[in-house]
């Protein structure tokens, strides 16, 4: 395993610390949801030795993988960290459990966004309370609902600023980077699961399949998004 990026990767990294110091210095208020996904380990190593002014949290929805509280952990032992955790309102989830059931969201796309509501968009709600801004690791190339992702964007749902600072990167780099780098990462990516989000709303992917078939794999790719990332275009 080497240590040095490749110069056109480097400065992209370059470009990526750039943009998140100039995101604090300008807002103050700066935090990082991080789902443990590839993209988001590559801004983890990021901002751990380079911008720790940043707060990163996490939404514990309650139906996580093992995989990813393992390198939850694996992330904090290995830079020192504690990643604020948010969890969805347990009244909630019981009221939808008891008038809908325990696993509602294959019935329809209606039932599968309400649970995400309550899982992912109401907590991620008290999670940005007081910030300016919030930074995520979309890029352009993971679905078709993400194609003019900006680097930065108004999001308007909750009142501050919305920053992609790897709109721009491939597949490729990301895991170049892990790789070289030798970065924490979740172990199902090795088994054909290229993003990873609740499990039962989660699968492995087969060759030649879309990065983002695994998610919600009964729905069209249209409705491909659970309430956190709606999708509206903006000006970089």
């Amino acid at each position: 395993m080497s240590e040095i990026l490749n110069p056109g990767l480097q400065a992209k990294a370059d470009a990526v610390r750039e943009r998140l110091q100039c995101a604090l210095a300008e807002y103050g208020e700066v935090a990082f949801a991080n789902s443990f996904g590839a993209e988001d380990m590559v801004l983890t190593d990021i901002i751990a030795r380079h911008v720790p002014g940043i707060t990163m949290f996490s939404l514990d929805t309650g139906r996580l993988p093992e995989e990813t509280y393992k390198v939850m952990q694996e992330s904090e032992e290995r830079y020192g960290i504690r990643f604020e955790v948010y969890y969805p309102d347990a009244t909630a989830i019981e009221n939808y459990v008891r008038e809908h059931g325990i696993n509602a969201f294959y019935g329809s796309v209606e039932m599968r966004k309400l649970c995400c509501r309550i899982r992912k968009v109401e907590p991620l709600g008290r999670a940005l309370a007081g910030r300016k801004a919030w930074i995520t690791g979309l890029r352009r190339a993971q679905a078709v609902t993400r194609t003019e992702l900006p680097f930065s964007e108004r999001d308007e749902a909750n009142g501050l600023q919305k920053l992609n600072p790897l709109a721009d990167w491939s597949e490729a780099e990301v895991w170049e980077y892990i790789r070289t780098l030798g970065v924490p990462y979740n172990e199902l990516h090795d088994r054909n699961y290229p993003s990873i989000g609740c499990a039962p709303c989660t699968r492995a992917v087969a060759r030649g399949e879309d990065i983002r078939a695994g998610r919600w794999w009964w729905e069209n790719p249209e409705t491909k998004e659970c309430g956190l990332h709606p999708g509206k275009k903006a000006a970089a």
